[in-house]
């Protein structure tokens, strides 16, 4: 798989979509500096734009992804998620129709539950909300970000319920994708083979540790060893492990620096000898959150 790697690179869903493996995150980005992060990223390469409406900056992102020169619509992958307060089948059904009306699209390619709080009636309300909105063409995939193994279980047993419901297989939706952080130093391997295992696609939300492991030895040992700098380092793991990173930044060169990761790959054993047993996640964890939560 490694060899095989390149800035095009797309993984099949559940869904029968594909998204590109390699992801342009807006997270902290001002909402008036967003549409200039997205152009740029989108100049560089980059084909998949990661939002959510707690970020406040859905709509420079549909601005540059409407009205980016030379990129058609169908080629740019664009995110959003519904945020903790709207996790009820009202909120999530509006959140759809806001997000549409901010950022002026006409679908949305993948919507995701921001976080598993609210409750198990909620978070299936929620999840139903998403899953009408396949149904009425506003989106095409859906998904959780944050979620625990227990969650998980839970939305299996909601997706069942849900085709009894309303009349049979795939009635309950299709879960594609999840997010969460994921790094060398809160590799959530419980996670990741619970979605393996089903063909969920594994997006990793703050790949580069917020900075806070530079100099490790064994990342630097592997950054001097190619020429790279421990982002691409880290981002190139996330890529060998089968993840779809979504680095973030403002700045020009950055943001183009994260997508040349191409021309290099790590040995399956360095690919293992980067990741650690440590348990130290750098953002919120709402993982670890009870189902009555």
């Amino acid at each position: 798989m490694a060899a095989s790697l390149a800035l095009d690179t797309k993984l099949k869903l559940p869904s029968g979509y594909e998204i590109p493996q390699l992801g342009f995150g807006v997270w902290q980005t001002p909402a008036d500096d967003a549409e200039r992060c997205v152009n740029e990223s989108l100049k560089v390469g980059y084909r998949h734009v990661d939002s959510a409406a707690a970020y406040g900056n859905e709509a420079g992102c549909g601005k540059s992804i409407r009205e980016t020169g030379g990129v058609p619509r169908e080629q740019i992958y664009f995110t959003s998620k519904v945020p903790r307060s709207s996790i009820n089948y009202e909120g999530a059904k509006a959140q759809v129709d806001k997000t549409l009306a901010q950022t002026g699209l006409e679908y949305i390619d993948l919507m995701l539950l921001h976080c598993p709080y609210g409750g198990s009636a909620n978070r299936k309300g929620a999840w139903k909300a998403l899953v009408e909105a396949v149904e009425a063409g506003k989106v095409r995939s859906i998904g959780v970000s944050n979620y625990g193994v227990h969650h998980l279980d839970e939305l299996e047993t909601h997706i069942a319920e849900l085709e009894a419901e309303r009349g049979g297989k795939g009635k309950g939706g299709v879960l594609s994708v999840g997010q969460w952080e994921i790094h060398p130093w809160c590799a959530r391997r419980d996670i990741a083979e619970w979605c393996e295992k089903r063909g969920v696609a594994v997006e990793a939300y703050s790949p580069l540790v917020r900075g806070e492991r530079w100099g490790e030895p064994v990342l630097k040992k592997l950054a001097d060893k190619y020429g790279k700098s421990e982002a691409q380092v880290l981002l190139r793991w996330s890529l060998q492990r089968g993840y779809v990173p979504l680095p973030k930044s403002v700045t020009e060169s950055r943001i183009k620096q994260n997508a040349e990761l191409y021309d290099f790959a790590l040995t399956p054993e360095e690919v293992d000898e980067l990741e650690t047993t440590e348990y130290k996640p750098v953002c919120w964890d709402p993982v670890v959150s009870k189902l009555e939560d």
